[in-house]
Formats: structure tokens, C-alpha cells, sequence
């Protein structure tokens, strides 16, 4: 048990790092890491966790907590959320005191123009990453398409989307 925790503890710190973004640019390397080099969950089991996680309130990345009981009980909770939110909490402070002390630099702006671009394809990856996980037919991945689309070109709340999936998910139409 103490050679996983320290697998999680090693991975989690190390993706705390790499989440330029959000949490979600990490999902990626994330699901390689647990279901791929590890094999602690099928891919199924991941996306389900994900899906889980977004669904319920609190932060997004509440799936690291979810994936730490599912793999260690309750000692993988603890690591997993420590390893994953200690070290970028604390480069995000020492960060945000550097970001603030040279305010008026110009070479600011160009960072923030990198970094855009850079977020977007990792969200981008994160996104593909679990429709691939989740869409086990062609009606799935149409129905993906479908929610990607209205959450694209409208401003419907993501929970009415939510539970249009429920609904659909329910009546086993897709399966």
C-alpha cells in the first residue's frame, strides 16, 4: 500500500505542476498515468469518475480526490489532494507575487499571449481524451458532438446539459 500511495503522491505533485489552465489540460497525462502505465482503472472507470466530479459541486478537479478513494481508500484521498493542490498553490503565489511586482513590464503581455493558445489546445486534448473514454458508438459520439455544439453556440447552463444526458442515459438509448 505504501509504494501506491507513493505513486500517487509522485504523480499528482508532478501534474499539479503541468496545469497551465485549469485542471482539466492535465486530464490527458492524468488518465495515462492511472489507467495506461498504472492500470489502478479501466478507461471507462476514469471517464466515469470525471463525469461524476463534474456533475457534482465543488471544485472541477474534485475527479483527483475521486481517483485517490477509488485507488487507496481514504490515505488516497489525503495524498492525492495534497500532491495535486500543495505545489501549484504554492508556485501560484509565488507567481502572482512576481505578476504583481513587475505590472507595468511589457513582456507581460506576451506571456499572457503564449499562454492563451497553449490552454486552449490542452483543454482541447482534455476534451477529446474523454469523449474518446465515453463514446462507445457512433450515437454516443454524436450526441458528444451534439452538447459540444449547443455549449458552443449557446449559453444554456451546463446542468440543463447534464440532465438532458441523464435523461438519454436512462432510457439506454446509445447503449
Amino acid at each position: 500500500m505504501n509504494h501506491v500511495l507513493v505513486s500517487l503522491a509522485a504523480i499528482f505533485s508532478q501534474l499539479s505542476l503541468l496545469a497551465f489552465g485549469g485542471g482539466n489540460t492535465i486530464l490527458p497525462e492524468m488518465q495515462r498515468q492511472v489507467v495506461e502505465v498504472h492500470q489502478w482503472m479501466s478507461k471507462a472507470d476514469f471517464s466515469a469518475l470525471f463525469a461524476l466530479a463534474q456533475a457534482a459541486p465543488g471544485p472541477n478537479m474534485m475527479v483527483v480526490t475521486l481517483i485517490g478513494w477509488h485507488v487507496a481508500g481514504w490515505p488516497g484521498v489525503i495524498v492525492t489532494s495534497i500532491a495535486k493542490f500543495g505545489p501549484s498553490s504554492l508556485v501560484t503565489i509565488a507567481a502572482m507575487h512576481a505578476w504583481e511586482r513587475f505590472k507595468d513590464h511589457p513582456w507581460r503581455r506576451f506571456i499572457q499571449s503564449g499562454l492563451v493558445p497553449m490552454t486552449a489546445g490542452l483543454v482541447a486534448a482534455s476534451a477529446a481524451l474523454i469523449a474518446e473514454a465515453s463514446d462507445r458508438t457512433w450515437l454516443l459520439g454524436a450526441i458528444t458532438a451534439g452538447v459540444a455544439l449547443l455549449s458552443y453556440r449557446t449559453k444554456l447552463h451546463p446542468l440543463w446539459l447534464l440532465a438532458a444526458g441523464s435523461l438519454i442515459g436512462l432510457t439506454g438509448f446509445g447503449q
